[in-house]
């Protein structure tokens, strides 16, 4: 079970996810939104966030940029992920699975070549996220 207790430790955490999934670069986190927080259970309702990536040598590479929204789903978690510079690239939508989509028309798509370590990040956010009960 994860407590997260500010948005720094929010901010923290998914830099660390993102730096794990998505080597050798490394990330930076930035908040587009105010996170809503309940309780002192630390429960996720809704966040907005910019994944900045920079190389090994620190070099911002924003052509690799990430958006990122987290929020809740009925009683469920769900994540997506888009690209920042290429609004074009499907996206992926994350419940209890996996879902690539057409960002235009939001129908199925195919998984993109950088598809899986994507799908690893979301897997590891919403293991962050998720509350036991």
């Amino acid at each position: 079970m994860h407590i997260l207790e500010s948005t720094n430790d929010i901010l923290m955490e998914v830099a660390k996810a993102c730096d794990h999934c998505l080597k050798p670069c490394r990330y930076s986190v930035i908040d587009n939104s105010a996170p809503s927080l309940s309780g002192s259970s630390g429960e996720l309702i809704d966040l907005i966030l910019k994944v900045e990536c920079r190389g090994e040598n620190g070099q911002r590479y924003p052509i690799d940029d990430l958006e990122l929204e987290i929020y809740k789903s009925g009683s469920d978690l769900s994540i997506t992920i888009a690209w920042s510079f290429y609004p074009n690239r499907p996206i992926l939508w994350h419940g209890k699975h996996s879902i690539w989509m057409d960002p235009v028309n939001g129908k199925r798509s195919v998984t993109p070549v950088e598809g899986s370590s994507l799908e690893a990040l979301a897997r590891r956010l919403r293991s962050i996220f998720l509350i036991e009960e």
